[in-house]
């Protein structure tokens, strides 16, 4: 894929985070600005700490039309914007800015990218019950996903009780929050799907009483994961983090460019790119 020259950029849109230099998200933007034509367009990366980003995107010239957001600067992106999705103020954090008329719009498509990767995970089957690993800020989306997608069930396993954190974004929901020490396996096993949400070494040890229900894991580098690994021996589908990745992405693309997102050509270049 060649880049576009400096005379042709008029457009621009980067993912502010820290570390950032291993984003694949300049993969996937990159990839969709071929596909659709938008010789214009150019997405970076921006080396960007929580407390960087209102003086990043604040300086940003005009040919900024938006910014991707991730740790650690997602609770700072919501707080920066001048107006605010729904979805974003329920999740509590902003992945997506967007320049608008009268200022920044802050979104959160995690959401949507935990949507697409269930639904490649489980196809239409409905989801009963699910299993989330982990409270902290991937999970909210996941949780977020689970409600929309009409889930009845949610157990959360985290090392802490994140109850009342997590009791507005979970309105109507039953859910619990358990630790590491529950019965796991048996909490798999009545599992429609498991999310996790943690790092790799967070489940240390725990992989094998886990790997008992399709497995979304948002880790997708290395994949697959010790979890997925178990879970595939075990028989069932799992998705990795990359799945998430683009579909979150889709949605972004089209709030930066107002065009619809060349799925296909940007999840092909994304699946080149981790082999």
């Amino acid at each position: 894929m060649t880049s576009p020259s400096a005379q042709q950029v008029t457009r621009r849109a980067a993912v502010l985070g820290s570390p950032i230099e291993h984003s694949r998200s300049p993969i996937l933007h990159n990839a969709g600005y071929e596909a659709a034509g938008l010789e214009e367009w150019e997405y970076t990366t921006i080396e960007c700490t929580a407390e960087d980003l209102a003086r990043i995107v604040g300086e940003a010239d005009d040919s900024f039309r938006g910014f991707s957001v991730t740790m650690p600067a997602k609770f700072a992106a919501l707080e920066f914007a001048d107006e605010v999705s729904e979805r974003a103020r329920s999740i509590g954090s902003a992945n997506t800015l967007v320049r608008t008329e009268t200022g920044w719009f802050a979104d959160n498509t995690d959401g949507e990218g935990i949507i697409g990767a269930l639904g490649e995970l489980v196809g239409c089957r409905p989801i009963h019950r699910a299993l989330v690993i982990g409270g902290g800020g991937t999970a909210r989306p996941a949780l977020w996903a689970l409600r929309q997608a009409g889930v009845e069930e949610i157990t959360v396993i985290n090392r802490t009780d994140r109850s009342e954190e997590l009791r507005p974004l979970l309105e109507g929901v039953a859910f619990e929050v358990v630790s590491f020490d529950a019965d796991l396996a048996a909490l798999a096993l009545a599992a429609d799907v498991v999310i996790s949400t943690v790092p790799t070494a967070a489940l240390d040890g725990h992989e094998a009483a886990l790997a008992h229900a399709p497995i979304l894991d948002v880790i997708y580098d290395p994949w697959p994961t010790r979890l997925t690994t178990a879970a595939a021996s075990n028989g069932y589908v799992t998705v990795g983090g990359d799945v998430m990745l683009a579909f979150q992405a889709y949605r972004q693309f089209e709030l930066f460019t107002g065009v619809e997102a060349p799925r296909e050509d940007m999840r092909r270049a994304l699946k080149a790119s981790l082999r």
